[in-house]
């Protein structure tokens, strides 16, 4: 359990430790019931009390990490349930690294993320006890992009008056800009700063450009001194979409627990099938843990390593519209059952086509008669 301290002091929450049962860095508080209604948007905050403050005051697209340093994993389940991601953490300095840290963790899964920009208030739910609801709700509407974001903090340290300072700060909103490639997105944001920070717009235009010059000419030289290298092909097996949506849906099977499930699928499906790596490994873990009789999914997760943690909190958050369970499992053993027949049949033709024995042609001509068969069996 959890708590927070009713006055003052510090540290403002104080967490229970992680245990086997219940792992804080894989789940959002509030998210469950922020699902139930509008969740275009998502307002993050910083710990449980304010999303139950928030609630009672109306606003309910709203969640937490418990009081911990936003995840990965919880970042994915944003992603999964969002269009777009406000960072509502308190305006102090804690708050700021907060909202730098969830930037850190975010920008990299192509989430649409904003960030709320609050004065006069602490947090958000001291914003609504003195201004209103509308207001806040209005305020969530303007919340800044990250490029913004990022440009309020480069002006927060330097004096605009003085003219090295203003000069840096263009060179580094030029670095910012120079790494949008949307060219109308790119305008926006050059139209917005030059306006709000009384700078050029051509002198931002000239040092964008000048910085997206350096980088194609960089690249240019590089390729010019890159020496040619000749490699033999070597053959990598890339694994469809299909092949991997398939392999995430028996991994969230399994995720159950259930371990009468379990010895259904492990008669069809091995763990040498699975031909994602990261998906193998799973996998390989649960069906070791499975035959074990142990069926205690966290302390299971808990004990892979962090990528295959971040792989299944993607599967987790998916959804894979399973509305009869037996059939969904049947319809994938009698995949891959399939596959395994016409690998086997495209052997034997190849097998046919080498060998000169007519006794061997005799059996392998029988095994290819029982297969095709069988594939005719299957829908």
């Amino acid at each position: 359990m959890d708590g927070r301290v009713l006055d003052d002091s510090k540290p403002k929450y104080i967490n229970s430790p992680e245990n086997i049962v219940y792992s804080k860095g894989r789940h959002l508080f509030g998210l469950n019931v922020a699902k139930k209604g509008d969740t275009k948007k998502l307002l993050i905050v910083e710990g449980y009390m304010d999303v139950i403050s928030l609630h009672q005051r109306g606003i309910t697209n709203v969640v937490a990490p418990l009081g911990t340093a936003l995840t990965e994993q919880q970042g994915w389940l944003l992603r999964k349930n969002t269009e777009q991601i406000i960072l509502g953490f308190d305006s102090d300095d804690a708050g700021l690294q907060a909202k730098i840290r969830s930037l850190s963790v975010l920008e990299n899964m192509g989430c649409d993320i904003r960030v709320l920009q609050m004065e006069g208030a602490k947090d958000p739910d001291e914003y609504i006890i003195k201004y209103g609801n509308m207001r806040f709700n209005n305020l969530v509407d303007k919340a800044l992009s990250v490029i913004e974001f990022n440009v309020k903090l480069l002006q927060k340290d330097l004096n605009l008056e003085n003219v090295k300072d203003k000069i840096k700060f263009l060179n580094e909103i030029a670095k910012l800009i120079s790494k949008v490639e949307n060219t109308i997105e790119r305008e926006v944001y050059i139209e917005k700063i030059a306006k709000e920070y009384d700078i050029s717009k051509e002198a931002i235009y000239a040092e964008v450009n000048k910085l997206t010059y350096q980088n194609v000419k960089s690249e240019k030289i590089l390729e010019k001194a890159k020496p040619v290298i000749t490699h033999k092909k070597v053959d990598t097996k890339e694994v469809s979409l299909a092949i991997k949506k398939r392999e995430n849906t028996i991994i969230s099977i399994l995720l159950t627990g259930d371990l009468s499930i379990f010895e259904v699928i492990k008669q069809n499906i091995k763990t040498e099938d699975f031909q994602d790596e990261t998906n193998k490994k799973i996998a390989k873990k649960l069906y070791e843990e499975f035959e074990k009789g142990n069926s205690n999914i966290n302390g299971i997760i808990d004990s892979l390593e962090q990528e295959e943690q971040n792989q299944i909190t993607m599967i987790m958050a998916d959804d894979y519209e399973i509305d009869n369970l037996e059939k969904a499992i049947d319809d994938i053993m009698q995949i891959y059952e399939k596959e395994k027949l016409n690998n086997r049949k495209f052997e034997i033709l190849e097998l046919l086509d080498k060998t000169t024995d007519s006794n061997e042609k005799s059996e392998l001509g029988k095994e290819l008669n029982s297969i095709i068969i069988k594939l005719a069996k299957i829908k």
